[in-house]
């Protein structure tokens, strides 16, 4: 029956979408990064929330296996940043996996009893064995890391295994701690640098949020020649297009869009992955309902999911700021640069058109402080603003629109 077939379309946090439209040109600049030797540049995948790093992220794990490359990874949580010795066992858990397959010694079986042969058993270099030597080796954390290193690379090195790759998304985590003198993302630069310099092909790939990269920068200048940036954007046309169609062409799919409607889901995804899926599973499972209800002739449309949309996605975010707050965003996404940058001058100089009560500079400096802090813009090494929040604009102009007959901010 139709109403048993399978929604294709995926609309969770890193979930594979069931057609991955577009990322050919990351996909290659990053299998091409594999031939280094030696490895002098690592990877940076950046953008946005719903533009499809984790994804893109997973995808790179088979071209990584299928070089024969060793490949290890997670997110990185706050508390497995909270430290330097954090993060050296974070990445000790990872290696652990990897490894656990070598022998590097044995050790004698004790037995009980006078009739039972003695004999050995091999050692294996689990966690267990890489924890005593990160532990037992005199120095700071980094000499013990990059012991960790030296030890994986000269067990690896006479197999058919050409290197590791570590992978971790949400990096943007990674912070020093100078009050509390730790310091986390320096101490993974520094040792990366230094087994790099040193031959070992073991590469680092970091996904996170766009403030990831000036925070990269700051902890280590260095850094800014030891990674290689994807800025992961939106879909083009043709892509988006591709993403929207391609799942429902399979065998005995109930629902299929019309043009009118990929049209309208191609505009109001804006091309971010995150929302195509929203936008197709949402209209995928409300046909589906309707004909299991009797429905002669279901009818969904795109308006009608883009106010699921609003209240799924963006209301939370929305409901969380202040008054004051709301009117600056108000301003900013009538900017016509607000999907890209803008600054706290043109922010001040649309204020004052628009406003009964505009902002000053130092004003808008702070609230925009405070936003960041949420998570609702960031501010780029170039000193201009962003939102954080992709299509943040068109929902603001929608609530707007609703509210206009009662705002009272606009001047008449």
């Amino acid at each position: 029956m139709a109403t048993q077939f399978t929604n294709p379309f995926r609309a969770g946090a890193g979930h594979p979408p069931p057609y991955l439209a577009g990322r050919e040109q990351e996909k290659k600049e990053f299998s091409e990064s594999l031939n280094q030797s030696p490895i002098t540049t690592n990877l940076v995948l950046t953008g946005l929330r719903g533009v499809g790093k984790t994804v893109l992220l997973e995808t790179l794990k088979p071209i990584a296996i299928e070089k024969k490359w060793l490949w290890a990874g997670t997110d990185l949580s706050e508390a497995a940043t909270v430290s330097e010795d954090s993060i050296a066992v974070r990445i000790l858990a990872d290696l652990a996996p990897l490894l656990s397959g070598v022998v590097v010694g044995s050790t004698e079986v004790k037995r009980i009893g006078f009739l039972q042969p003695g004999g050995k058993t091999p050692v294996h270099l689990d966690f267990a064995v890489l924890k005593h030597v990160y532990d037992t080796t005199p120095g700071l954390t980094s000499d013990k890391l990059k012991a960790i290193f030296d030890l994986a690379w000269s067990c690896l090195k006479s197999t058919q295994c050409q290197g590791i790759v570590l992978a971790y998304d949400e990096a943007q985590n990674l912070s020093d701690q100078a009050a509390a003198q730790q310091y986390p993302l320096s101490l993974l630069l520094d040792v990366f640098q230094s087994i790099q310099k040193k031959g070992l092909p073991i590469m680092l790939v970091l996904t996170g949020l766009p403030t990831l990269f000036p925070k990269l920068v700051d902890a280590r200048t260095f850094a800014e020649r030891m990674f290689h940036v994807m800025t992961l954007g939106r879909l083009s046309e043709p892509e988006t297009r591709e993403a929207i169609t391609k799942p429902v062409e399979k065998t005995n799919c109930p629902v299929k869009f019309n043009d009118v409607a990929v049209g309208q889901i191609i505009k109001h995804s804006g091309g971010y992955p995150y929302f195509v899926q929203f936008l197709c599973r949402e209209m995928f499972d409300s046909y589906l309902q309707q004909q299991a209800s009797g429905e002669a002739k279901p009818f969904v449309t795109v308006a009608q999911t883009v106010r699921k949309l609003d209240t799924d996605f963006f209301s939370g975010r929305w409901n969380k700021v202040t008054d004051r707050q709301r009117e600056l965003l108000a301003v900013i996404a009538e900017l016509p640069n607000c999907d890209e940058e803008f600054t706290v001058q043109e922010i001040v100089e649309t204020s004052k058109k628009k406003l009964t009560k505009p902002f000053s500079s130092s004003h808008v400096n702070q609230i925009l402080s405070k936003m960041a802090d949420g998570g609702l813009v960031y501010k780029n090494r170039h000193g201009r603003y962003s939102f954080a929040v992709p299509l943040l604009g068109d929902f603001i102009r929608r609530i707007q629109s609703e509210a206009a007959p009662a705002a009272e901010v606009v001047k008449s």
